[in-house]
């Protein structure tokens, strides 16, 4: 199965297999959102193990998918002085993160109205949720366009498997991640549809990210262990910052651990089985 996509993603180049995957991706988030048509609530136990879950394959994937490779490029690229660029680029992606958080006007899963985070505004609740869960989708967009750009640089330290996994682990971590902005929308009064639109709608910037970092690791080699280690400092920024303060705003915070764990293992064991 996975030398069938390997041979797909050939043909296709990397750019276009970028956007492809991206875009499973994001269907999979609309899958996951899809779960507002049969139910109007979700127990709150499973809530937080979802998001520990989620916030595991993050942390996972930042180091197996993105530093690792990041790391290994970087020895060939920049021979004696491999550290520096990947300690730049993921700081810079942690930076870069804190940015947005600090001007886009975006409110946590489970977080009140007061408790609103970038600049002051009278946006609808609805849309501060959404943004909340664009803020994880960028980093993650970006980290599969950048791996499907370099495996098309055939360097040794990465390939298109590798770019497959995280392609795998990335969209299996969206249906809860659509879930997450779907079902509160629900329980606030919200209909079925217009619930499941914003909850599909938080992921559509992946395939635009995704794309964009596929094009730009293919133009500047040189870059790449910047941006891989970007992503990868994005994402687990993203994972402390956010995920895991909502997972332990309840009592359910030894689930939430043990959906971290899950989700860890299971994202490592695609990036080293795989």
């Amino acid at each position: 199965m996975v030398e069938k996509l390997e041979a797909w993603a050939l043909a296709m180049g990397p750019v276009r297999s970028a956007l492809l995957a991206t875009v499973f991706t994001w269907l999979m988030t609309a899958l996951g959102a899809s779960i507002v048509f049969f139910f109007k609530t979700i127990k709150r136990s499973v809530f937080d193990t979802m998001l520990g879950f989620t916030g595991g394959v993050m942390i996972a994937a930042s180091f197996w998918s993105l530093l690792t490779p990041s790391l290994n490029f970087a020895e060939e690229i920049y021979p004696g002085y491999h550290w520096a660029p990947v300690a730049g680029g993921f700081l810079l992606g942690g930076l870069f993160i804190f940015t947005l958080d600090k001007l886009l006007p975006h409110l946590h899963i489970n977080f009140s109205k007061s408790e609103i985070e970038g600049i002051p505004t009278k946006w609808h609740k609805s849309t501060l949720l959404v943004l909340a869960i664009t803020l994880h989708n960028i980093p993650e967009g970006l980290a599969i366009g950048m791996l499907f750009g370099s495996a098309a640089l055939d360097l040794d330290a990465t390939t298109l498997t590798a770019a497959i996994a995280l392609t795998i682990g990335i969209g299996i971590q969206n249906l809860p991640e659509g879930m997450a902005v779907s079902m509160p929308l629900r329980r606030q009064g919200l209909g079925r549809l217009k619930s499941f639109w914003f909850g599909q709608l938080s992921a559509m910037v992946e395939p635009v990210a995704g794309v964009i970092g596929a094009i730009a690791v293919i133009y500047m080699k040189n870059i790449l262990p910047y941006a891989l280690s970007f992503a990868a400092g994005a994402m687990i920024y993203v994972v402390v910052e956010e995920v895991i303060p909502e997972t332990q705003r309840d009592k359910y915070t030894d689930l939430a651990v043990l959906g971290f764990m899950v989700g860890f293992t299971l994202m490592m064991i695609l990036d080293v089985a795989l």
